[in-house]
């Protein structure tokens, strides 16, 4: 097992897993102010992705992959406009269970592990050219 190429091999799923996350961000974000379009339906619910670590079979590095997209359960926001075309008998309308704050929060840090992840990629790349230059 060649260290470096273990070593490319997990940043790089690390780099998938957080491009993966970011996407799920980026949905939640979107629709951060839709409603249903009719009474009695519910808005868009929003997304959580969870992670779970495996084995390259090729390398045997340890990996991290992009696991389960579920939806959060949390109870849906209700603000009052009887105008809305999707307001209830009462005047209700249901907002998403998206915290635009939290969405923001996920994506720096999601960002930020990116970064590292891309770090340690150009580690490895630079270790093996010195490596490299050491030989000739």
């Amino acid at each position: 097992m060649d260290p470096l190429r273990s070593i490319s091999t997990t940043a790089a799923s690390g780099m998938r897993a957080q491009g993966e996350r970011l996407r799920v961000v980026s949905e939640n974000v979107a629709n951060a102010s839709t409603t249903a379009k009719t009474p009695g339906q519910d808005p868009y619910q929003r997304k959580t992705i969870s992670f779970e670590s495996a084995m390259d079979d090729a390398t045997g590095a340890a990996i991290v992959r992009a696991g389960d997209i579920d939806r959060d359960l949390r109870p849906f926001e209700l603000r009052y406009d009887p105008s809305h075309p999707a307001a209830d008998e009462n005047g209700y309308i249901k907002l998403p269970n998206v915290n635009p704050l939290i969405e923001m929060s996920n994506m720096r840090e999601a960002s930020r592990s990116y970064e590292a992840n891309l770090s340690m990629m150009e580690n490895a790349r630079e270790m093996r050219q010195q490596l490299v230059d050491m030989l000739k």
